[in-house]
């Protein structure tokens, strides 16, 4: 389970829900401006084709198999279909040489996660993983949409959707892929997804690893303030809408006279699609009773015990938006605090960062600031 660092050209496997595909490569050597590798997923995305190479006896049961290495490029003779677990972006630096064979002479390519928040999708995290792969070329950034959302709402999962089914399936979606993450990134719903991937991950999962909590708090969910989201409210709301609509329009109209912010009600449609019968028609592409659960379990979820007793090799770091007042209390950052004390006594780690300039959607507010705060955990191997 490989994981690896920096990347200057940027591959994107994308993995479908049930389709086969061959690709073909149009040039193998390293640019300066980033190459998208992708799995058709849908409309939205350009596709390259490459060719992939794999050992039939070692990808029996893989669902794809890639490899990129010395700048050459194998030949595919049956390529699985994309995984079964979640739907995801692989975004690869220029430097990176990766198989999930797992080809033995290879190092190990550092590998960072990034997990969106409740009615995200992958997407959100798409031109912030780019703009990384390009300082940082040989990692690479694998982008998940989570179970309910985005393509992987046709993924059917078993209940109860909760923050650790959701973390569990993205231990076994790194396991199947043969990646080693290094870097866990979850931006609000997926920061509690973080955190419960450290309590039970073993294996899938480095030693060092660094996770980040983006403007989330390990225990209460605290509503946001006049002009922010309400994540509860949103969610009811959506569960009155048609599952078709003829018009995005409509529905701007509609979320911001029902006083959502134009900012979160132009985010909410991003996850309308036309159909497959009508280009004039679109659908939700989220699974909203799951959703709905998922919300709930992360109202309820508590994990300040993983905060306040980091296994060890384990560094946890939380960001706070400037601007995200309502979210945060005294009490939890004077908890975390001390946590950072005493995982510091104890070879752990955990820290507290503030974003200046931005409020909760903190690649969007403020994304050179989150750049160069993140950028800490991937220094040391630009070349």
């Amino acid at each position: 389970m490989p994981l690896f660092t920096n990347s200057s050209t940027c591959f994107t496997a994308v993995n479908s829900s049930h389709r086969n595909s061959t690709f073909l490569s149009n040039s193998h050597k390293a640019t300066t401006t980033p190459r998208i590798l992708r799995f058709p997923q849908n409309e939205d995305f350009n596709v390259s084709r490459f060719d992939l190479s794999h050992s039939r006896s070692e990808v029996k049961d893989r669902t794809i198999s890639m490899a990129l290495v010395h700048d050459t490029v194998g030949h595919q003779e049956d390529v699985a279909s994309s995984s079964s677990i979640l739907a995801y972006d692989l975004v690869q630096g220029a430097l990176v040489k990766w198989s999930s064979v797992m080809d033995r002479s290879l190092p190990e390519t550092p590998t960072a996660v990034f997990l969106h928040g409740i009615l995200g999708c992958r997407k959100n995290w798409g031109t912030f993983a780019k703009r990384l792969a390009r300082e940082f070329p040989m990692w690479q950034f694998l982008l998940v949409d989570l179970r309910c959302h985005g393509d992987s709402a046709s993924i059917k999962k078993r209940d109860p959707h909760t923050v650790a089914s959701a973390a569990l399936d993205v231990l076994k979606l790194v396991r199947e892929l043969r990646i080693t993450p290094r870097v866990l990134v979850g931006h609000s719903f997926g920061g509690k997804v973080v955190l419960s991937m450290v309590d039970q991950a073993a294996k899938p999962l480095a030693r060092p690893v660094r996770a980040w909590i983006l403007d989330a708090t390990p225990g209460k969910v605290r509503a946001g303030g006049d002009g922010e989201d309400h994540p509860a409210e949103l969610i009811s709301l959506l569960s009155t809408l048609p599952k078709e609509v003829s018009s995005k329009k409509d529905i701007l109209k509609a979320l911001i006279q029902q006083g959502f912010s134009n900012d979160v009600a132009q985010w909410v449609v991003t996850n309308l699609r036309p159909t497959s019968s009508s280009s004039s028609c679109f659908s939700w592409v989220f699974d909203l009773k799951g959703i709905s659960e998922m919300y709930q379990s992360y109202e309820e979820t508590n994990l300040w015990k993983i905060v306040e007793d980091v296994p060890r090799g384990v560094h946890i770091n939380f960001l706070k938006a400037e601007r995200s007042l309502h979210r945060w209390a005294l009490e939890d950052l004077q908890r975390i605090h001390v946590a950072e004390e005493i995982a510091s006594e104890e070879g752990g780690g955990v820290e507290m960062h503030v974003l200046e300039d931005a409020g909760h959607w903190v690649h969007a507010d403020n994304p050179d600031g989150l750049f160069r705060i993140l950028s800490s955990s991937f220094q040391g191997s630009r070349t």
